[in-house]
C-alpha cells in the first residue's frame, strides 16, 4: 500500500439500518458475538462455536480442517441467509446512527469509552480516512471472498477523530442514560452497549470536518474498497459505497493504545542496555515519549531483562524498526503479541531468540506519523477494547 498523504477531504457519515440478532429467537447476546476475526486463536474459535449454533464465528470464521476453500465461503453465506430467513437476525425498521459504549477494567478500576456507529462513505486511503499500518494481501483476499459471499459487514472498523465535538458528546451523554437496544458482557470483562440515536441528531454534520484515523480494521477497510470497486463496475452506485465505522472522539474519550510486543525467532538478537531484575521492572519503566523499550534474552541459561533508549520521535515502535529491527530481524523473523507475558515465555522456553517490549502510545502520536505521509510497521498498535463482531452488522447488497 502506498504512503498517501492527507488531502483534506473528509468522507460523509450516514445512518444505516442495522442487522442485529433477535435474542427472543437466538438466545442471549453474550453467546452470539465474538472478538474481531484476527485476534481469535484456534482454541478460542472452537469455544465460541460451542457457545451457540448462532455464534457469529460460524459465519466469520467458517473454515474447517480439510474443507474446500470455496465451500467455506458458500457455507458462510448459506448460514447467514438461513439466520435471516428464520428470524435469528432482523433489520432495524429505520436507518439510525448508533451510540456504542464500552466499559472495561483498567488500573484496578473501570473506564468507559464511547463512540458512534455510522456508514462511512468509502474513499481511497490518505484522504479523510487515515491509515497508520501496512496491510497484507492474504487477509484482504480472505475478507473479500467472505464479503462477496455474504454481502454483509459483520463488524465495524474502529476509528478515532481528533475532535472535539461537544454536540456529539452531549448526544451520547443523553442516549446512554436510556436502556440500551443491545448489551453484551464479553470474555475480557468488557461491557458493550448499543443505542439508536434520536433521528434529530445529525452525526454526519457534527463530524463533517474531522478526518478519521483507522485504529483497528485496516484490512477490512481495504476489503470494502475492493468490493465497492467491483460492484460499481457491475452495478453502479449502491450500499457498497459505504463501510460500517465506529468513530470515537479522542478529545473527549481517553483512548487506550496498547502495544504489540515483538518476538524474534531468527536473526540477530539485541545487545547493550541497562540491566533489570524482572519482567515487571522493565514494564514499569517503558516510556513512549522517551523512546524507551525493553528486551528479554537468554544467555548461559539465564533470562536477561534490559532497558534500551532510541533517538528521534515517538512512537517507539516506529523508531525501533527504523533503527534496529528492519535490519536485524527482517521479514518473517518476528512474531507479535499484545501480552508481555507471552513474549517473555517464548524466550524462556527457547522458541524465541529475544522479545522486544514496547510502551503504550497515543492517537496523537500515530496521527503525527500519518500526517507526515508515513506508516507504522504492521502490528504496531493494539487499540483495546475492540467493538464486538456480530453485535451490529450492515448489509451492503
Amino acid at each position: 500500500m502506498d504512503h498517501d498523504c492527507y488531502t483534506g477531504r473528509v468522507p460523509r457519515l450516514a445512518p444505516f439500518r442495522a442487522l442485529r440478532f433477535d435474542p427472543a429467537v437466538a438466545g442471549p447476546l453474550d453467546l452470539l458475538t465474538a472478538p474481531p476475526y484476527d485476534v481469535i486463536s484456534g482454541p478460542n474459535r472452537e469455544r465460541l462455536r460451542e457457545r451457540s449454533p448462532y455464534n457469529i464465528v460460524h459465519v466469520d470464521l467458517a473454515d474447517d480442517p480439510g474443507e474446500d476453500v470455496d465451500e467455506r465461503y458458500r457455507r458462510a453465506a448459506a448460514t447467514l441467509h438461513a439466520w435471516r430467513h428464520e428470524g435469528v437476525l432482523a433489520l432495524d425498521d429505520t436507518p439510525s446512527y448508533y451510540g456504542y459504549e464500552l466499559r472495561f477494567p483498567w488500573a484496578g478500576g473501570s473506564r468507559t469509552l464511547r463512540g458512534v456507529l455510522g456508514a462511512l462513505e468509502l474513499e481511497p486511503f490518505g484522504g479523510g480516512v487515515l491509515p497508520h499500518e501496512q496491510t497484507m494481501e492474504g487477509p484482504i483476499a480472505d475478507r473479500l471472498r467472505l464479503l462477496r459471499a455474504t454481502g454483509t459487514q459483520l463488524s465495524p472498523i474502529y476509528g478515532v477523530v481528533a475532535g472535539p465535538s461537544a454536540a456529539l458528546a452531549d448526544a451520547l451523554d443523553a442516549v446512554t442514560r436510556e436502556p440500551p437496544l443491545a448489551a453484551v458482557h464479553d470474555e475480557e470483562e468488557v461491557d458493550h452497549r448499543v443505542w439508536a440515536l434520536p433521528p434529530d441528531v445529525d452525526v454526519g454534520a457534527l463530524l463533517r470536518e474531522l478526518p478519521v484515523l483507522i485504529a483497528d480494521g485496516h484490512h477490512r477497510y481495504a476489503t470494502a474498497l475492493a468490493y465497492r470497486d467491483e460492484r460499481r463496475r457491475r452495478d453502479g452506485p449502491g450500499p457498497w459505497d459505504a463501510v460500517m465505522f465506529l468513530i470515537v472522539d479522542a478529545a473527549h474519550e481517553n483512548v487506550p493504545v496498547l502495544p504489540y510486543h515483538r518476538v524474534q525467532v531468527a536473526g540477530q538478537p539485541p545487545d547493550g542496555g541497562l540491566s533489570r531484575r524482572a519482567l515487571g521492572d522493565v514494564l514499569a519503566e517503558l516510556d513512549d515519549a522517551a523512546l524507551r523499550y525493553g528486551s528479554v534474552t537468554r544467555a548461559d541459561g539465564r533470562v536477561l531483562y534490559r532497558l534500551h533508549d532510541l533517538t528521534g520521535d515517538p512512537p517507539t515502535v516506529r523508531a525501533l524498526h527504523d533503527q534496529i529491527l528492519d535490519r536485524t530481524a527482517p521479514g518473517d523473523d518476528l512474531r507479535f503479541t499484545h501480552d508481555a507475558r507471552d513474549a517473555d515465555r517464548a524466550v524462556r522456553d527457547g522458541t524465541a531468540l529475544a522479545a522486544y517490549l514496547l510502551p503504550p502510545t497515543t492517537p496523537d502520536r500515530i496521527r503525527g506519523v500519518v500526517e507526515r505521509g508515513e506508516r507504522l510497521p504492521r502490528k504496531s498498535t493494539f487499540f483495546w477494547p475492540k467493538p464486538r463482531t456480530g453485535l451490529v452488522m450492515m448489509p451492503v447488497v
